[in-house]
């Protein structure tokens, strides 16, 4: 079975005193994969600008502008439909031999490697460790470390943001969807199973039915390789399917982060972010 949804995502900035000139990154557009298809998606501006399009080093579709006219406020509208459908199953095709291959960990070293929100941690090391002990093969650990995950953190708006680190966030024990992907990162890559972080919205009702819309919010997840990648979703405790828009793929948040940039003039004030997601069909 297969959803198409519309997602319209608004960002707004507004600055202390005029901005003369600004260069921005958008990462908001879905990537179309075999779970996904993207039917359409384009970012535009005001003040206008115009919207140039690359892939980045990891496969995500960035919108890129730069504005070089006098302006108070920025307004950043990307709007996208997309098919999506449910994931295929966990793939348990490698063992923890594998997994000890030098040449698995060169092909993945990028994605084994520790960076500013998925830091080494002794703590979660030892736990990982633990976790993975009784597990016959990595896709056990896999499944053992999301429980677990899940028991340790409560999800709390508020009490974290976005430059929060997975030690952070354990530590305090709350957090959002970023927090439970990041925490998830620091364990699999302390037992050697490559993973990555991913960005996207997520419909938040299974049961919705066409013509359906809701406020909805970016949502984060990550994607493990046991023998090739499949997607879980830490802070539901679930596998991804249909409620699911994928729009990047990274290390961690600072890959993926929705939008970026430099600016000439005064400092700069959020007017907020608004996410609309439909169900069409």
């Amino acid at each position: 079975m297969t959803w198409r949804l519309r997602i319209e995502h608004q960002t707004g900035f507004r600055y202390a005193a005029p901005v003369t000139a600004s260069y921005n990154e958008a990462r908001l557009s879905p990537l179309t994969d075999p779970r996904q298809l993207a039917l359409d998606s384009r970012v535009q501006t005001t003040p206008t600008a115009q919207v140039q399009r690359y892939w980045d080093y990891w496969g995500t579709l960035v919108s890129s502008f730069d504005i070089h006219e006098p302006h108070e406020e920025l307004l950043v509208t990307a709007t996208s439909v997309v098919e999506t459908s449910v994931a295929e199953p966990a793939l348990d095709g490698t063992s923890w031999s594998d997994l000890a291959d030098p040449a698995i960990y060169d092909e993945f070293a990028e994605l084994l490697a520790p960076t500013a929100y998925v830091p080494v941690n002794e703590e979660l090391n030892t736990q990982a460790r633990a976790l993975a002990a009784d597990c016959a093969r990595p896709i056990e650990a896999v499944h053992s470390v999301i429980d677990w995950v899940d028991g340790q953190l409560t999800y709390q708006q508020g009490t974290t943001g976005v430059h929060t680190s997975a030690v952070d966030a354990w530590k305090a024990g709350e957090g959002v969807c970023q927090d439970f992907a990041h925490v998830t990162l620091v364990l699999l890559r302390a037992i050697g199973i490559p993973c990555r972080y991913l960005s996207g919205y997520l419909y938040p009702s299974p049961d919705a039915q066409p013509g359906d819309v809701v406020v909805g919010e970016s949502h984060a997840w990550v994607e493990v390789w046991t023998g090739d990648w499949w997607a879980c979703d830490p802070t539901n405790g679930s596998l991804v399917g249909e409620q699911h828009v994928l729009v990047g793929r990274g290390r961690d948040y600072a890959d993926v982060s929705p939008l970026r940039g430099i600016y000439t003039g005064g400092g700069s004030s959020a007017l907020g972010v608004s996410v609309g997601i439909e169900r069409l069909r």
